[in-house]
């Protein structure tokens, strides 16, 4: 039927309004993808431009090279060895467990190392590569290298891994580093990201963790091109790692090691300190471990070795040990009462065996008692009845005064862990500690040494090379960062007039050469005199009862319950040049047990090696002898037949 006139136009107005409309929206639609393409290319150009190149341009850094450690005379203390290692990229790894099993039929994984290991894989990226095994030999990782077509993942590496080649030597000062943990980690505000690769080693102790900024070094980075999913296609470039600083220590390997082998067999501690300088020439501390353990990760039996010996091997006894000076601080008194002027030096005190204070007695070391003694006396035949009328004469406040002048209850900066402060006590501290007042019977107590005074081994080195030099001599660890000597130090002069340091020496010397001086045993004969001071501290109350039958040597009793033994010494006495101070602990007197290993120790550094027999006592030569060819010194033929033993 045809359509009339009428109806085909209205027909064809329709089709043109729905045309209208039509082209209307295909135009808005069109003009919102332009807008939106000229947005996004060219507003938004550079910032997609940049995250494509992020996706496919990765940074891997690269670690340094550890700094090394040398000791005074360039040996090496610590120092970077090759480590063969194994590391796996988990994404590339396919089938993981076939992967490792397949690894493990080629080389012996330990399965603590094959555990951290996928801990670690589970906890990081899967395109990060993991160590599974490190300290291969080189045939371990040849085998590996061989096999690669069939270890998808894994990768044979040649790292840097910290090595100790002094071992225990050097144990206490150096330290040791060990991996990142997440305790580590947990300490910094913003931590290195170098410290985000697997297995990065830092220090955990010693000069290793004080100076781990200058030891570390900086990261390099090296770029490479990556695919969609991540995997590697090629490298595009690096930038080295920068090595961390090299660092040159003050003390002289030989002398430590002599230190270490001569106290062999006791919980004991010395140093060694310049006069002059104050440098630290020896700081050992025995036993010892071995810090390569730590390096490689100790075993669980390993230290509970360490952890359960009563001697301690693990505490830094040189700097960290605390313990009563014993008679070694009646030099501090003897200062701090010339000073006051209320003694002269031939003004006499005597001693019947005890002074009475209250109904209280306090016993002189010697139950007859000395008679009447003057300063240096008292201090060669150690007097204590002498020091109770000191210190009542001085006070508490002046001898603490004295006593910090020479470095006791002082903390010195030295990158080594746990220096302690050790405890100078006056009527202060002791009310701000323990909320008393003092007491006279407290400052007799202290004036021998005992009650709440406490000092380290430092301390002790540093007060004697004070008394020797009369100049406030710091102690120092460092001689070089990075190749630049630090300055050399110009100590300034004690606030201390010269005559109450010349009675004090004097009374030294003749401890050790004088007839009646408590260190006669341990004299130095020929041209260098040794001046010194013996010490015997309490670490148990002896009971009125005991004394009045008999005080229970030392001997006789447990190990844990004997005295501390103590000496200080300086030589040469005409000029000085390196004080030593020795603890034995639970040693018994400091004459018998401490003061041999101080002289034995001075004598080295005096000598530059062992010394001749000739500085001994004639009668002590045949014995002498002996020991020093026993003795395991690192290179001796006693030390090599001990290492294939």
């Amino acid at each position: 039927m045809s359509r009339s006139p009428h109806e085909t136009a209205l027909s064809h107005r329709r089709i043109g309004r729905r045309a209208l409309i039509l082209g209307g929206v295909q135009l808005g639609v069109a003009g919102v993808l332009a807008a939106r393409m000229h947005r996004l290319q060219v507003e938004e150009a550079d910032q997609y431009r940049l995250l494509a190149e992020e996706n496919r341009i990765n940074m891997r850094l690269l670690p340094p090279a550890r700094g090394k450690v040398f000791d005074r005379d360039g040996r090496l203390i610590a120092g970077n060895g090759q480590n063969y290692r194994v590391v796996i990229v988990r994404e590339d790894a396919g089938d993981l467990d076939e992967t490792l099993a397949r690894l493990q039929s080629l080389v012996r994984v330990d399965p603590s190392d094959l555990d951290r290991a996928r801990r670690e894989m589970e906890r990081r990226s899967p395109f990060v590569p993991v160590t599974v095994a490190e300290r291969l030999t080189w045939e371990e990782l040849s085998r590996v290298a061989v096999n690669a077509p069939a270890l998808p993942g894994i990768t044979p590496e040649v790292g840097l891994s910290r090595e100790y080649p002094l071992g225990e030597d050097f144990a206490h000062i150096v330290g040791y580093v060990g991996p990142v943990s997440d305790f580590d980690l947990s300490k910094l505000e913003d931590p290195d990201p170098l410290l985000q690769i697997p297995r990065f080693q830092i220090g955990k102790y010693g000069v290793e963790a004080k100076l781990e900024m200058d030891l570390r070094g900086e990261a390099g980075a090296k770029r490479i091109e990556v695919n969609a999913a991540g995997r590697v296609m090629r490298a595009l470039g690096h930038q080295p790692a920068t090595a961390g600083r090299d660092l040159q220590l003050t003390v002289d390997a030989d002398l430590q090691n002599f230190a270490q082998v001569r106290m062999a067999g006791e919980s004991a501690a010395a140093v060694v300190m310049d006069v002059r300088s104050g440098d630290l020439l020896a700081v050992a501390s025995a036993p010892a471990f071995d810090p390569n353990l730590f390096v490689r990760g100790i075993s669980v039996a390993d230290y509970g070795a360490l952890t359960a010996n009563t001697y301690r091997p693990l505490a830094t006894k040189s700097v960290q040990g605390a313990y009563p000076p014993g008679s070694t601080f009646k030099m501090m008194v003897a200062v701090a009462a010339l000073e006051a002027g209320v003694v002269g030096p031939r003004d006499t005190v005597y001693c019947g065996g005890h002074t009475q204070l209250g109904n209280r007695r306090f016993h002189c070391w010697k139950r007859g008692g000395h008679g009447r003694v003057h300063l240096t006396d008292s201090l060669k035949r150690s007097c204590d009845v002498y020091y109770y009328e000191m210190a009542q004469r001085v006070g508490i406040d002046r001898i603490a005064e004295t006593a910090r002048r020479f470095g006791l209850g002082q903390t010195f900066d030295l990158p080594m862990s746990a220096v302690r402060e050790g405890i100078m006590p006056d009527k202060a501290w002791k009310m701000r500690r323990h909320g008393q007042g003092w007491r006279v019977g407290d400052s007799l107590n202290a004036s021998i040494g005992q009650g709440y005074v406490l000092a380290t081994p430092l301390q002790l080195a540093v007060m004697s090379a004070r008394i020797a030099s009369g100049r406030a001599v710091e102690p120092r660890l460092v001689r070089s960062v990075g190749g630049e000597a630090l300055p050399e130090p110009d100590p300034p002069r004690l606030d201390v007039s010269d005559g109450s340091l010349a009675l004090v020496r004097q009374g030294m010397y003749d401890v050790s050469n004088a007839p009646g001086g408590t260190g006669g045993r341990s004299r130095i004969v020929g041209e260098h005199r040794m001046a010194g001071k013996t010490g015997t501290s309490q670490v148990r109350n002896i009971t009125a009862a005991e004394r009045a039958a008999g005080v229970t040597r030392n001997e006789d009793l447990p190990w844990e319950r004997r005295d501390h033994a103590l000496f200080v010494c300086y030589a040469p006495y005409d000029a000085p040049r390196y004080s030593v101070s020795v603890i034995v602990e639970h040693g018994g007197g400091g004459s018998t047990a401490a003061a041999p290993i101080a002289r034995d120790i001075l004598l080295y550094a005096l000598h530059g090696g062992v010394p001749p027999i000739e500085a001994y006592p004639e009668d002590q030569r045949g014995r002498i002898a002996t020991m020093y060819e026993e003795m395991p010194l690192r290179g001796s033929p006693a030390a090599e037949a001990l290492s294939r033993a």
